[in-house]
């Protein structure tokens, strides 16, 4: 609750066109951030983040499991691409039949102390398919060698013939793969079944299309429940909604730009009957306050069952993510 309390705190304080609030330090490390992004060189949002952000929004909370992304159907509430930062490498000798040498190098800097890594997914793209057919024995072989902290070429990774390269190609990584600061890999594309120089120069023409490469992670963290109990009449939720461009946010967030956040307001009055959303101990402190108004305080009207949204923005190093918040919207309210 104290995330919704920082973020209207926010709304309201005439510093925020200066420099950055105690209160919204705050909330941006609990969104991840160590500091206000300001995206210098954005990319397009990715179309899987735009479907998976979609899908969480048109459709009802109970058919959304918060701590699962369906699409991938792996654990976690935090999705996260990286571009490749690699370069292209020198190619070896002729007689290894090399078509393409490519550093690949993805920053995951961003990645919060104590997420839990689900899986990540490697695209490659290439400019457009190939479709020559391709004769008997005649294939491309591509293999990605993960690299030491010294530069040095590990043992594959992952090898994959192909007799069609597609425009997009998907490979699956391990979580224990991606654990460290930055994840560097050497992708090689190569011909075999064939000598003939005319035939190499065919097979190899496709892998001159290639066009980028990304990583999408996939992680969580652990989120705290709060019990559902039923609203009283006197202690409700009242309307809120918050624009992220009423606090400058709304360069670097991209979706949604705004939600209906809401807040308890209410008196929690004796006698509080335990239907009327109480606890024991509010039904308890009510009965003292009667007897001694000055010395015990009346129950406090909370928020006792919340929901979460989800939000799509540029982090510091101008990635894309999508992450998944929990207990960002009051729906019922109590005496506590």
């Amino acid at each position: 609750m104290w995330l919704l309390r920082s973020l209207a705190w926010a709304l309201l304080s005439p510093v925020l066109a200066t420099e950055l609030s105690p209160q919204e330090k705050s909330l941006l490390k609990s969104l991840g951030l160590s500091a206000k992004p300001s995206p210098k060189n954005p990319g397009p949002v990715p179309p899987v983040l735009w479907r998976m952000f979609h899908k969480r929004k048109t459709q009802p909370d109970k058919e959304v499991d918060s701590c699962r992304v369906e699409e991938l159907n792996v654990p976690g509430n935090i999705v996260r691409v990286f571009a490749d930062r690699g370069r292209f490498l020198p190619e070896e000798p002729p007689q290894d039949w090399l078509c393409l040498r490519k550093l690949l190098f993805f920053n995951l800097s961003a990645l919060e102390e104590g997420e839990r890594l689900s899986t990540a997914r490697l695209e490659l793209r290439f400019q457009h398919n190939s479709y020559r057919s391709p004769r008997p024995g005649r294939a491309l072989e591509l293999r990605l060698y993960p690299l030491s902290p010294r530069g040095l070429p590990q043992g594959p990774l992952l090898e994959r013939s192909f007799v069609q390269l597609h425009k997009s190609l998907l490979f699956s990584l391990e979580g224990s793969e991606i654990a460290g600061g930055n994840l560097t890999l050497v992708l090689e594309i190569s011909a075999s079944g064939t000598r003939d120089s005319e035939s190499l120069r065919s097979l190899c023409s496709i892998s001159d299309s290639f066009q980028s490469a990304e990583l999408l992670v996939t992680s969580g963290r652990r989120r705290k429940r709060s019990p559902p109990v039923t609203p009283s009449p006197l202690c409700k939720p009242r309307r809120l909604y918050i624009s992220f461009s009423d606090v400058g946010w709304e360069n670097w967030i991209i979706a949604p730009q705004g939600y209906l956040a809401n807040y308890c307001r209410g008196d929690c009055p004796f006698p509080l009957a335990a239907e009327l959303n109480s606890t024991n101990h509010a039904v308890l402190q009510t009965l003292v306050h009667s007897l001694d108004p000055q010395g015990t305080p009346q129950p406090c009207c909370v928020p006792v069952r919340l929901s979460p949204i989800s939000i799509l923005y540029y982090d510091n190093s101008d990635n894309v993510v999508l992450r998944h918040y929990e207990d960002m919207v009051v729906d019922e309210c109590g005496c506590r």
